[in-house]
């Protein structure tokens, strides 16, 4: 092979480039794999929110998808906004037959609470997408949206990812960066556990932690690191470029994603 590993993402685009395709795309090019994308929306997103979202028709998603695999092909798969029951059903029969690590980012909210999943579409992520998934990486809110179970403690955290297992991904991360202390998440495949700890850091300019980690994970595991190790790794990025996120807008600013190359 004489290209770098080859990572796709199906997502929605921010216009305000913090998160969702545009952050997949600047995680692939610091970790240095090659980054696609398969738009599945467009917003009119800000530091402040979220101000319209258009989803894309399926066919478009669907020509897109079979337009990289086919010709380019890929080596993990990473997928966030999919906005409804229709696009989650199109990208899970597209992805059951890839044969490529892929990781499921459920996204249902963005980081100012906009919805960015139809409450339609919750039993097609639960019954279609999740069991192709190789990782999952719900936050809180989105394991009680998918599951039911609330997390308010660390402890809880166990049982959250059981229920998620449940549905079918081989690998859990939940995402614990809500609670109190320690940002501290539990990756699981239901017979080991690895707690994932970092220091919480004062810096409120997060947008785009979720979309980063998911496309770290999957730029880890497309260069050949097991799911345990590209967690670790991945934890370890965006800690630094949580750590490194900057003020844009009147409200809340991204990570930076190319912390690493300014010496943060």
């Amino acid at each position: 092979m004489n290209h770098p590993p080859l990572v796709l993402t199906v997502a929605g685009s921010d216009s305000g480039g913090g998160a969702g395709i545009q952050a997949d795309l600047k995680t692939m090019l610091a970790l240095g794999v090659h980054g696609m994308s398969v738009l599945t929306a467009v917003t009119a997103q800000n530091s402040l929110g979220v101000q319209g979202a258009w989803e894309l028709p399926a066919d478009a998603v669907r020509a897109q998808y079979r337009a990289v695999v086919d010709d380019i092909g890929v080596h993990a798969v990473k997928t966030g906004m999919l906005a409804s029951a229709e696009l989650v059903e199109t990208v899970a029969e597209l992805l059951a037959a890839t044969d490529a690590p892929i990781v499921v980012d459920p996204v249902g909210v963005s980081k100012h609470g906009d919805p960015l999943l139809a409450a339609s579409a919750l039993d097609s992520v639960r019954k279609k997408l999740l069991p192709t998934a190789t990782v999952a990486t719900p936050n809180l809110d989105e394991v009680a949206q998918l599951t039911g179970v609330r997390v308010e403690s660390e402890a809880d955290l166990v049982r959250a990812a059981g229920a998620v297992l449940e549905l079918g991904p081989r690998w859990a991360l939940i995402k614990g960066g809500h609670l109190a202390g320690e940002a501290v998440d539990l990756l699981t495949d239901g017979s080991e556990e690895h707690w994932l700890r970092a220091p919480r850091l004062d810096n409120r300019h997060t947008h785009g932690t979720g979309c980063t980690l998911a496309s770290a994970i999957a730029s880890y595991l497309a260069l050949g690191l097991s799911v345990p190790e590209a967690a670790q790794a991945a934890k370890t990025y965006v800690t630094g470029a949580i750590a490194a996120g900057f003020p844009l807008g009147e409200g809340i600013g991204p990570v930076d994603h190319g912390w690493r190359f300014r010496g943060v």
